[in-house]
C-alpha cells in the first residue's frame, strides 16, 4: 500500500488566517441558533420555544450497562479516542456499545461551525491536528474486530484540507489492519472537490454526507452548510465511478412540512443517494433548537417506504435512527439481527 495514505502530509498553507499558537480552545456555550463558532454567519433566530416537551414513550431508552458496553468504553479511552455517541448524546449509545460497535470521531472534539441542533461542542481547533491519531484509529478497529466500521470527524474550516488527509490516513491505517468495511461520515469540505477525491482516492465503501433537514429550514439549522453543497457532494461521489455507496440522513421535528420531506428524498436520489436514515430531532440543551413536534412511529414507517418506492437502496427510518445506528445492516455488511463483530 503507498506510504502517502498511511500518514498525512502536512498541507500546504496548513491553516487558514494568522499564525497562532495549535491549541485547541472552547467557546461558550451560547445559544447556537446561527453562525460557525467564530461567531460569523449568524442565520434565523429561534429562541422561541425555550422549555421542553416530554419524551413520548417511544423514545425512552434504556441506560448504557456492562459487559461489551464496558469493554468497548475502556478500548477507546485507552487509546484516547473520542466518538460521536458521546459527543453528540447520541440515544442509543449504550444499545450500540453492548453490540461493541462504535462511531468513532476523528480530528479533535471541537467542531468550527456551531449548527443549531448538534451537541459536539463549538470552539476553535486552531489548527491542531493529532498526526499519530490514524494509527489509534486502526489499533481500535482491529481489537474491536468489527466487520463495519464507521469514521466521523467533527467539522474543521480551519485546516486548508478540511481535514480530508486525516480522513485518508486513518482509511489507510485500518486497511492495513482489518478486513472491515469502512463507512466514514464526513463534512461538506466546503464545497472543495479536491478535498473529498482524496477521501474517495483511499476507497471506502460507503462515503455518508446527511443534508439533515429540508431546504427551507437549512439558515436556521445548519447555516454555516448550504442544501445545494451538500447535494454536491453526493453527487461527486458517485459521478467518480468508484464503487463507493453514498449516504445520506435528516431529521424530523423541526417544523418541516411533508411537500418539503419528500423533495428532499426526490433531490437525493436523483443526486446519486443509496442510502438513508430518517430519525427523530431530539435537543440536545436549551442553547439548541426547540423541538416542533415528535414525529410517531408510524409515521416515520411510512416514509421509509416511501423512500425505498422512491428508490433508495435501503432506508433506516425510526424516531431512534441516527447517522451510524445499525449502519452495518442498512449497508448490507450483515444480515438484520446478525452481529457486526467478526468471527
Amino acid at each position: 500500500m503507498d506510504d502517502a495514505l498511511l500518514m498525512p502530509e502536512e498541507p500546504a498553507g496548513g491553516v487558514y488566517g494568522a499564525p497562532r499558537p495549535a491549541v485547541p480552545q472552547r467557546v461558550p456555550l451560547t445559544p447556537r441558533f446561527g453562525g460557525c463558532a467564530s461567531g460569523a454567519g449568524v442565520g434565523l433566530g429561534a429562541e422561541q420555544g425555550a422549555g421542553y416537551r416530554r419524551l413520548p414513550e417511544w423514545l425512552k431508552v434504556k441506560l448504557p450497562g456492562t459487559g461489551e458496553y464496558a469493554e468497548t468504553r475502556s478500548l477507546l479511552r485507552g487509546l484516547k479516542l473520542h466518538t460521536v455517541c458521546e459527543e453528540a448524546r447520541c440515544p442509543n449509545l449504550g444499545h450500540c456499545w453492548e453490540r461493541g460497535t462504535a462511531t468513532i470521531m476523528i480530528l479533535g472534539e471541537l467542531c468550527t461551525r456551531r449548527c443549531g441542533f448538534c451537541a459536539v461542542a463549538p470552539g476553535r481547533p486552531n489548527g491542531f491536528v493529532d498526526h499519530d491519531e490514524p494509527r489509534r484509529v486502526g489499533e481500535a478497529v482491529a481489537a474491536m474486530a468489527l466487520r463495519h466500521t464507521v469514521i466521523t470527524s467533527v467539522a474543521r474550516d480551519d485546516l486548508v484540507d478540511g481535514g480530508s488527509r486525516i480522513f485518508a490516513a486513518v482509511i489507510g491505517e485500518i486497511r492495513r489492519r482489518s478486513s472491515t468495511v469502512i463507512e466514514v461520515l464526513v463534512p461538506d469540505f466546503r464545497g472543495h472537490a479536491d478535498d473529498l477525491k482524496r477521501v474517495i482516492d483511499a476507497g471506502p465503501e460507503v462515503i455518508n454526507h446527511n443534508i439533515e433537514t429540508v431546504e427551507r429550514l437549512h439558515p436556521t439549522v445548519r447555516p454555516s452548510a448550504r442544501y445545494d453543497r451538500s447535494l454536491e457532494l453526493l453527487r461527486r461521489v458517485k459521478d467518480s465511478g468508484a464503487p463507493i455507496k453514498a449516504k445520506s440522513g435528516i431529521m424530523l421535528g423541526l417544523g418541516e412540512k411533508d411537500d418539503e420531506i419528500e423533495q428532499v428524498l426526490r433531490d437525493l436520489v436523483a443526486h446519486g443517494c443509496d442510502l438513508l436514515t430518517i430519525g427523530q430531532y431530539l435537543r440536545p440543551t436549551p442553547h439548541h433548537l426547540p423541538v416542533a413536534e415528535y414525529v410517531h412511529p408510524d409515521r416515520f414507517r411510512d416514509w421509509g417506504r416511501r423512500a425505498e418506492a422512491l428508490g433508495f437502496e435501503n432506508c433506516a427510518s425510526g424516531p431512534l435512527v441516527r447517522s451510524s445506528f445499525h449502519a452495518d445492516e442498512l449497508a448490507g455488511t450483515v444480515r438484520r439481527g446478525e452481529s457486526s463483530k467478526a468471527v
